[in-house]
Order: C-alpha cells, then sequence, then structure tokens
C-alpha cells in the first residue's frame, strides 16, 4: 500500500497557487485513476483506490502547508505503514524552474515548512517525495506572496507538464522503485 499526499493550502483562494502544487498533482491522479479525495479524516481530504494493481491512500491534508505533519502523521499511524517506502509525499520547490520534477529518498526540507513540518512529526526524514518547480521567486518579491501566486499563462502550461510528470513518475516509484524513477525523470529539461 502507498500513502500518497499532495501539500497545499485549502480554500478556494489558494486553488491554483505555486504553494498548491501538491495538491494538483494529487488531483490529476484520482481523476486519471477515477479515486474521489472527499473522504474528510485525519485532518485532511482522502480517497482510496487501487493505481496499477497497487492500493493508494491519496491524501490532500487540511490543516494548510505550515502543519501539515500533523495530518500525515495521524495517515501513517492509523495505516501502520513503513513511512520509508510507503509514503511519497509531493510538494511545490521554489528552486526548480517551473514544471520541472526531482524525485528524492530522503533528505532535508530544504527551507519548505510543510515538508519541515512533516519531518518533525514524523521524527525522520527518510521518506519519498516528489518536488514539483514552481520557479525562483523575484529578488524583491515576498516569499509567502510569491508561494501564494498564480503561475503565468506560459508558467501554467509548464506546470501542467510538470504535474503530467510527476503522475508518470509516481507510477514508476510504485512499480520500479525510487531509484529508476529518479534515473528517468531528474533530468532538466529543455528549454
Amino acid at each position: 500500500m502507498f500513502i500518497i499526499a499532495g501539500l497545499g493550502n485549502p480554500g478556494k483562494n489558494y486553488e491554483n497557487t505555486r504553494h498548491n502544487a501538491g495538491f494538483s498533482v494529487i488531483e490529476c491522479l484520482a481523476d486519471q485513476y477515477n479515486i474521489g479525495v472527499t473522504e474528510k479524516k485525519f485532518k485532511a481530504l482522502i480517497g482510496k483506490g487501487v493505481i496499477e494493481g497497487q492500493k493508494v491512500v491519496l491524501v490532500k491534508p487540511q490543516t494548510f502547508m505550515n502543519l501539515s505533519g500533523e495530518s500525515l502523521r495521524e495517515v501513517v499511524d492509523y495505516f501502520k505503514i513503513d513511512e520509508t517506502e510507503e509514503l511519497i509525499v509531493i510538494s511545490d520547490d521554489i528552486s526548480l524552474e517551473p514544471g520541472q520534477i526531482r524525485i528524492r529518498k530522503k533528505g532535508s526540507a530544504g527551507g519548505h515548512n510543510g515538508l519541515k513540518n512533516i519531518i518533525q512529526q514524523l521524527g525522520t526524514d527518510q521518506f519519498q517525495r516528489i518536488k514539483v518547480g514552481v520557479g525562483e521567486k523575484p529578488s524583491r518579491m515576498d516569499l509567502a506572496d510569491y508561494v501564494l501566486g498564480h503561475f503565468s499563462a506560459a508558467d501554467q502550461e509548464k506546470m501542467d507538464e510538470g504535474v503530467a510528470d510527476a503522475v508518470k513518475a509516481l507510477l514508476v516509484m510504485m512499480s520500479e522503485g525510487a531509484d529508476t524513477a529518479m534515473n528517468q525523470f531528474n533530468r532538466k529539461k529543455e528549454a
């Protein structure tokens, strides 16, 4: 079984913002495999289903980004999974170009408050993740304003591709492992 958690902020005013890249991937995956992510449980919206023969629980924490770990702690405890093998977290990343993805098997939060809270709540940084690039913030702009802002039309196009790539990467991670997925997807896209 896999717990696949996309990070974001709940509410209409946060839809399609840079910080909600994780939610976008979950929504795309849910649409593709006809899984309703509507059950309110564990401070999250969850949906259970089967993807390519694997049981999955899709999770969209509703705690707001900075407290995402509270929700995931409850999910991990309830389903008694091994977070190093069966948890995959999807988040935005400002150090990657819009639509670029990067897969990691473990690591620091890299300044991302959602990941920081998950590491704190789980007591480990040993969980798989997919980072979806949203682009670097302009030098004079506040980080919070940037990540809560919307994409330009051109960047939205790149993001749609990035979300589709993240879904493909998830399928490889579940069937062939993170190393194979990293080899396939951790390269810079040509401009």
